[in-house]
């Protein structure tokens, strides 16, 4: 089975940064997790010792295995759509942003 994280980066809107973050760890990490192939989660925040700025203030990473990473991203956009992973008003849409990469 092949190996993958799902890179998550996102932002609170203005000044609901504690809502946010406990709706992130309280239901939306694990409506993540509940998809096929995830098996973890592990969350960031970005560290002003950088030396770059961050793209966004949050960080995810999910562990996947999965052999048909299509049918996860299929998955993960029907359960959005259909409400199965639910939403929150405190997220900032314009920053959120997925990436998927494969073990080498």
């Amino acid at each position: 089975m092949a190996k993958f994280i799902l890179v998550a980066i996102s932002a609170a809107v203005h000044g609901r940064d504690d809502e946010y973050n406990a709706w992130y760890d309280a239901e939306h990490s694990h409506d993540i997790c509940a998809l096929p192939g995830v098996q973890s989660c592990r969350r960031f925040g970005a560290a002003p010792q950088s030396p770059n700025t961050a793209p966004a203030p949050y960080l995810a990473l999910y562990e996947v295995e999965t052999d048909d990473p299509a049918g996860l991203i299929d998955e993960l956009k029907r359960r959005a759509i259909s409400g199965e992973i639910r939403r929150s008003d405190t997220l900032d849409r314009s920053a959120a942003q997925l990436w998927l990469y494969q073990e080498r």
